[in-house]
């Protein structure tokens, strides 16, 4: 059975693994080198103590993806604009859980009081990533061209962004 919770400190393994394949086969990440688990257990914190979501797809016991989304930027006037991420396992493509994945982190970005979602997807020819981000209402931005240079090519960053909740047609609760 397949279900979406939050991550814990015993998926970081899953989560490093599923991260590394990506880093070393594709070009939805612009990363070259794997990070260590070390590294995305400290990254994963990062998430977490920001008060943003951090989950996981898993099935019959074994992960198979996972999602998170990060502040834009540090500065905090963007401190209501996240961007999101999702990977998955190899063997998990084509299935539908990149979109139950990211349905669910909408969600929780909405309840972490994230306004809007933006989508930074390496690759240009990332049909799945693109396809996904549509489904679930992004809408196009625009496109850096020729932006990151991976596998002896340039390739492109496309743009994407989805309003959460009552996105821009309301003034956020600012205490600072």
């Amino acid at each position: 059975m397949r279900s979406i919770r939050p991550s814990t400190d015993a998926d970081v393994a899953a989560i490093a693994a599923i991260y590394a394949h990506h880093v070393l086969n594709g070009t939805g990440t612009f990363e070259t080198t794997p990070p260590t688990e070390a590294d995305m257990a400290s990254r994963r914190a990062d998430v977490l103590a920001r008060g943003l979501p951090y989950i996981v797809a898993e099935e019959d016991g074994r992960l198979l993806g996972f999602a998170y989304c990060q502040w834009f930027k540090p500065r905090p006037a963007y401190r209501f604009s996240a961007e999101d991420s999702i990977y998955l396992h190899p063997d998990a493509a084509g299935r539908g859980l990149g979109r139950q994945l990211l349905g669910e982190l909408v969600k929780q970005a909405e309840a972490a009081g994230v306004r809007k979602l933006i989508a930074v997807i390496g690759d240009s020819a990332n049909a799945g990533s693109i396809g996904v981000h549509r489904a679930l209402g992004f809408a196009p931005v625009g496109v850096f061209k020729s932006c990151g240079w991976k596998f002896g090519q340039w390739l492109d960053v496309v743009l994407m962004e989805r309003f959460v909740g009552e996105g821009d047609a309301t003034a956020p609760e600012v205490t600072a």
